[in-house]
């Protein structure tokens, strides 16, 4: 993106809270994402406090870097399907309406996470992703995410 704003960073001020991926969380995770083709991609390197037993990372982070993650997708998704940048008006917002994770491998504490999703369906206020978190060349989990948009009436 040629601003170097991340999906999040277009978040209505509201919204920019959130553990996984708010910027104003200043104890939380600061998921960027952006579009990479027709995917996105965010970058996350965990800490040694992330851990689930020595050397992997802990489940439930994963889980929330696919579900942070594939939920700013949806709402970039759902500009670009509009033909309008990213943050204007009027301001889309999602949630999570499903998450399925599956664990393909232990994900090792060390390398670089790589989350990317894929928008599989766009149907009114419904949209389906896939995502997957890769360690190197290991693909550790992937995960089909159901994003629902809020009402308008829920947004600032």
């Amino acid at each position: 993106m040629s601003d170097n704003k991340s999906f999040q960073d277009h978040y209505p001020e509201i919204f920019q809270h959130c553990y996984g991926c708010g910027p104003l969380n200043e104890h939380g995770l600061h998921i960027r994402s952006f579009w990479d083709g027709e995917e996105s991609v965010a970058e996350f390197s965990p800490k040694e406090y992330h851990l689930a037993f020595p050397g992997y990372v802990y489940g439930g982070l994963i889980a929330s870097l696919i579900d942070c993650h594939s939920i700013g997708t949806a709402a970039a998704a759902a500009y670009r399907e509009e033909g309008r940048k990213i943050g204007s008006e009027p301001k889309f917002r999602y949630v999570t309406g499903s998450l399925q994770v599956d664990y393909k491998a232990p994900t090792p504490l060390g390398p670089k996470l790589v989350i990317r999703a894929r928008v599989e369906e766009i149907k009114g206020r419904k949209t389906v992703l896939t995502a997957s978190v890769s360690a190197g060349d290991t693909v550790t989990a992937t995960a089909r995410v159901i994003a629902v948009r809020m009402p308008d009436h829920l947004l600032p």
